[in-house]
């Protein structure tokens, strides 16, 4: 994982100062790309301690097509709690409730986690419900797995979640917004374009995401793993985790680890979070950083 350890240096020694929408400020730079070859190992970020069943359970709901945080509260997957808790705290239902209250009402009481815990039309509702001109409903994912299968030299085979129609009704808008597939040599690959990146909480996180994705949809497809490819546009590390980057970047990579699918599966929405092993992890320790809402 030295491509992502390059990238956070290059960050910080040419990336510019400036404010954003958080008001936490960053060290900013536009125009960014890392290629991981995943036929070289799993690349799940080794200098610090990665949370592997949270990037499951993550691609697993979008992949379902939800957008209510209910799924990834009920199996213990933070990540996405302090958007709906940011809206909940501007309704008229709110009683001064804590962050971790609001979750546990969420776990606990189905019609205020229907109420209160739905994100907008964010990334699974796209790729699997798009909604365009006259209202025609687009699943994405499936149709882009049969076009790999049916026509695999296409160059067309996109999913975007970035749907300018639906933004404002969307908690977060799409951060990584759009991803292209192609296939060569019997092998898939995969290049993801993310308008936005918090590169030191999000994009470890997010290159694991998308080389599982394109490992899944790969097994669906009975072709062999190529390469991920993460272009970024505007990439940032908030002021607030300069010192995490200084703690993380003086730490020496460790040998990549492996993922095992452990079952035949022939249908993207047949996974289940017990389908994957990630094997021959090693990690240095954990770095915390708070997230910028």
């Amino acid at each position: 994982m030295k491509q992502y350890l390059q990238f956070l240096n290059h960050i910080m020694d040419n990336g510019e100062i400036k404010e954003d929408r958080t008001a936490t400020g960053t060290k900013s730079l536009f125009g960014y790309q890392m290629r991981y070859n995943l036929q070289e190992g799993f690349p799940l970020v080794t200098t610090k301690r990665m949370a592997k069943k949270a990037i499951i359970h993550e691609l697993i709901w979008f992949i379902s097509g939800n957008t209510n945080i209910k799924y990834l509260v009920d199996n213990n997957i933070k990540i996405w709690n302090e958007w709906p808790y940011d809206k909940y705290k501007k309704s008229n239902d709110f009683q001064n409730e804590t962050l971790k209250e609001f979750v546990s009402k969420i776990k606990n009481d189905q019609d205020f986690a229907d109420k209160h815990g739905d994100l907008g039309p964010v990334y699974g509702k796209q790729w699997r419900s798009f909604e365009g001109r006259d209202k025609k409903v687009v699943d994405q994912l499936t149709e882009v797995i049969k076009n790999i299968k049916t026509n695999p030299d296409s160059r067309r085979h996109i999913v975007t979640a970035w749907n300018p129609a639906e933004i404002e009704d969307m908690a977060l808008p799409p951060c990584h917004m759009m991803f292209q597939f192609y296939v060569s040599n019997n092998k898939l690959s995969l290049q993801l374009y993310q308008r936005s990146a918090d590169s030191f909480l999000g994009v470890p996180f997010n290159i694991a995401s998308y080389s599982l994705l394109l490992t899944m949809v790969a097994h669906v497809c009975n072709l062999e793993v190529g390469d991920f490819i993460h272009t970024i546009g505007d990439a940032h590390i908030y002021s607030n985790h300069f010192d995490q980057v200084a703690l993380q970047t003086s730490r020496t990579p460790l040998p990549l680890p492996k993922l095992i699918i452990k079952r035949k599966v022939t249908s993207i929405d047949d996974f289940k979070f017990e389908d994957f092993e990630i094997v021959d992890y090693q990690s240095h320790g954990k770095i915390v950083g708070d997230i910028a809402v």
